[in-house]
């Protein structure tokens, strides 16, 4: 049986944040880019790039988009409790997403370039989840002692 080549239709890449809008933008929006940035840096670890990988961007992947599915999921949390278990989910899965993008530079994947802008989002991200998360939990600790 002949097979023709299978070639893969991709339809148009979302636009992704400015600096600039990345500054005024929410959790929600912030993640969801980096979710899109991520989704590309794979595609470019594993089909684009000279040395191909794929262990680390198969975990880069998983962490990376977690982290917006989880702040996705905290939209529809049924308590507090639950809206700050997502949200601390959310924060693991980004310090793991770094984890990956230190590993994927320092083992040449990734230049200093294509780290920087990667490495400047996650830092972000990780500042706004550590903030929602500590402001959670002094909310729901401050709820128990009334």
């Amino acid at each position: 049986m002949n097979r023709e080549p299978r070639t893969v239709n991709r339809g148009r890449l979302a636009s992704l944040m400015s600096e600039d809008a990345k500054a005024a933008a929410s959790i929600h929006e912030l993640s969801y880019d980096f979710a899109c940035r991520i989704t590309r840096l794979f595609q470019y670890l594993t089909e684009d790039a000279e040395h191909k990988e794929y262990v680390q961007s198969k975990q880069i992947y998983r962490s990376g988009t977690s982290i917006g599915a989880n702040v996705r999921e905290s939209k529809h949390a049924q308590s507090e409790a639950d809206f700050l278990s997502k949200m601390s989910i959310a924060y693991k899965e980004a310090d793991e997403t770094d984890f990956w993008l230190n590993l994927l530079h320092d083992n040449g994947y990734l230049n200093d370039d294509q780290f920087d802008s990667l490495n400047n989002d996650i830092d972000r991200i990780l500042k706004v989840l550590a903030s929602i998360v500590k402001t959670m939990k002094e909310k729901i600790e401050d709820g128990k002692r009334k």
